[in-house]
């Protein structure tokens, strides 16, 4: 499955092997042995898998999400973009995920406030109505699939409360945020990359007549509260409120589904049903995170750890091997709900540190409490099997029974 060549530091895995897939874990660790730093082949750009690395390397100015303000295309060697992706990778300059300072320094102190701890722990009680609700509907039965009944409505749910739209446009914010990171998945084709396209085109024009009937009407809701962001006479201009209520809905969806349906496997997997502690989501976040690698260029002409990158070279960043470097954390591959401290990466570091997540952890913590509280004798009928979604790591359903 997996060709290692530590001369040359080049590594043969097709990221879409279902063994790899399914378990990367135990490959995780022969890298960290036998290559920590290999050049993917499958990627082709060079990877690292060992916490101290990915850790220095999310904090490294040197190194940014974007490399387009800093170099042309021409200077890059890169081709043009194909004129069907205009319509996506205009969207994307706006992100806050994919920009540096200066722009992402604004953007970032605006949007910010609305995600502080005390903001976002308003949204418990909301939080506990709609997860009560939800086990309200399948108590009963006698087997559930817990990803489509609870895993996925619950964060979704959330970013229509918070957007302000109604409860209601959760399947279409669904269909959307499914196609939109489509494009970011191995070996996308065509396809993919018109219906991520398409879902861009359609969520932007909701959004934009969301936003005008906020400024005629401001609400208590985060799209309200990003229109009166104001720093030093700057407001987000609409391009910008509309991407951010792209990534607010992918960011804040896809990992979230991921994170509580790999969780509450693993609880289910040890016969764990508690106590639901912030201890326990962050074991959970690093045991089996939902993104397993990031990627960054390099701004400049660079050595790191031995290796010499040229400006614009693309690294990859295994934030789930990372996480279980047993050079960091005792015994990664045991599962461990009360392990302190826990300083995993699965929501990134330095200036791109997540800034959704005091909301993900809440909306987990919520999540966990509620459904293991109602349903304390929950059992697997079938063993979970993982997405062909990587970087992406989740499951394709998870049945259960409540007793």
């Amino acid at each position: 499955m997996i060709k290692i060549n530590a001369i040359t530091r080049s590594v043969n895995l097709d990221p879409r092997e279902a063994q790899f897939y399914a378990d990367p874990y135990p490959i995780y660790r022969r890298l960290q042995v036998e290559c920590p730093v290999f050049k993917w082949e499958q990627y082709g750009h060079w990877c690292f898998s060992r916490y101290e690395d990915v850790n220095a390397l999310l904090r490294d100015r040197r190194f940014g999400r974007q490399i387009l303000h800093v170099a042309s295309r021409e200077e890059l060697g890169w081709p043009d973009i194909a004129e069907h992706l205009r319509v996506f990778t205009n969207h994307e300059q706006h992100s806050l995920l994919e920009l540096e300072p200066p722009v992402h320094t604004r953007l970032r102190g605006l949007i910010s406030r609305a995600f502080l701890s005390r903001q976002i722990e308003r949204l418990r009680p909301f939080l506990l109505n709609l997860a009560n609700g939800l086990v309200d509907q399948f108590e009963a039965q006698d087997e559930v699939e817990l990803l489509t009944a609870y895993a996925t409505p619950i964060p979704v749910q959330v970013i229509c409360h918070l957007l302000g739209a109604p409860a209601d446009m959760a399947d279409q914010f669904l269909a959307w945020s499914h196609d939109h990171v489509g494009m970011y998945m191995a070996k996308r084709d065509r396809s993919a990359e018109d219906k991520a396209v398409k879902a861009v085109s359609e969520f932007s024009a909701y959004m934009r007549g969301l936003i005008a009937e906020r400024r005629r009407d401001l609400k208590d809701d985060l799209l309200s509260e990003l229109i009166r962001a104001e720093a030093e006479g700057q407001k987000l201009s609409e391009d910008e409120l509309v991407t951010t209520a792209i990534l607010i809905l992918n960011a804040g969806h896809e990992a979230t589904v991921h994170a509580l349906g790999n969780g509450i496997k693993a609880m289910l997997e040890r016969g764990l049903a508690g106590p639901i502690t912030p201890e326990l989501v962050d074991e959970i976040l690093r045991f089996d995170p939902p993104l397993h690698m990031f990627t960054r260029y390099a701004l400049e002409d660079i050595e790191f750890g031995g290796l010499k990158l040229k400006k614009g070279d693309t690294v990859g960043l295994m934030l789930g091997a990372a996480n279980h470097d047993a050079a960091k954390f005792a015994s990664p591959e045991i599962f461990d709900p009360t392990r302190a401290p826990n300083p995993h990466l699965s929501f990134g570091a330095g200036i791109h540190f997540c800034i959704g997540a005091p909301l993900a952890r809440l909306e987990m913590l919520v999540a966990l409490e509620v459904l293991f509280r109602r349903l304390p004798h929950l059992r697997l009928t079938e063993t979970p099997r993982y997405k062909d979604v990587y970087h992406f790591h989740g499951l394709e359903k998870l049945m259960v029974a409540s007793s």
